[in-house]
């Protein structure tokens, strides 16, 4: 077979100068990994084992835009990732402000879980939505669980965690981040004294043994 001529050393046209067009893609895509990049930096001085980035959706539905407080005494799970992403907000939300009707998030995903003394509660202004389970014997209980937050705070403890993983590799629950998003997984996880900054929760089970739902002055 005859070998092909050697284009690059034979054809004299110049590679053409990148435009105005292309100059501003390239800057946009530099400006979104720097912020990425920033982004885990103050997680991670934070005290947090996280890194995010940008493209993770951790809900497949648009968020209302409204933050709601989650505590529990105890969470136990087994199964556990985390990594991070963007929630989207739906088109001309009031809550959007000058986000972009998008919030930054971590997501934590575990396959099984158990909360003790579940609250949840949702700033509606003036009054409080309170909604509380699991305050007796029978503890909350989820499967497929996941959750998206701003803030998490809790004394945890992990059982053979792995850190830098590839988020799209994650194989202890069932979630996936996009690849080349740095992530977290462990066998189990333990946190006491669990309190979280959510804008999304789901999860395939979700049992509320003696649940009571109703408006209050203060939240959890």
């Amino acid at each position: 077979m005859a070998s092909s001529p050697d284009l690059s050393s034979t054809d004299p046209t110049p590679s053409p100068e990148p435009g105005p067009a292309d100059g501003e893609r390239r800057g946009r895509v530099r400006y979104r990994r720097a912020a990425v990049l920033a982004i885990p930096a103050t997680l991670v001085a934070a005290g947090l084992a996280i890194l995010t980035a940008e493209g993770a959706l951790g809900v497949q539905f648009a968020i209302s835009g409204m933050p709601f407080t989650v505590t529990a005494t105890e969470l136990n799970g087994t199964g556990f990732e985390q990594f991070g992403g963007l929630d989207n907000m739906a088109d001309g939300s009031p809550n959007a402000g000058d986000t972009g009707g998008q919030v930054l998030v971590v997501t934590s995903a575990i396959k099984s879980a158990t909360l003790t003394k579940l609250c949840q509660s949702v700033d509606l202004g003036g009054t409080n939505l309170l909604i509380k389970a699991g305050q007796g014997e029978k503890k909350v209980t989820a499967t497929d669980l996941t959750t998206d937050s701003t803030e998490l705070s809790g004394d945890a403890s992990f059982d053979n965690i792995e850190i830098g993983n590839d988020a799209s590799t994650l194989n202890k629950a069932n979630a996936k981040g996009p690849i080349g998003v740095f992530s977290q997984q462990a066998d189990t996880v333990h946190i006491a004294n669990l309190r979280q900054t959510n804008y999304a929760t789901t999860a395939a089970v979700f049992k509320l043994p003696g649940l009571k739902l109703g408006f209050s002055d203060s939240g959890c």
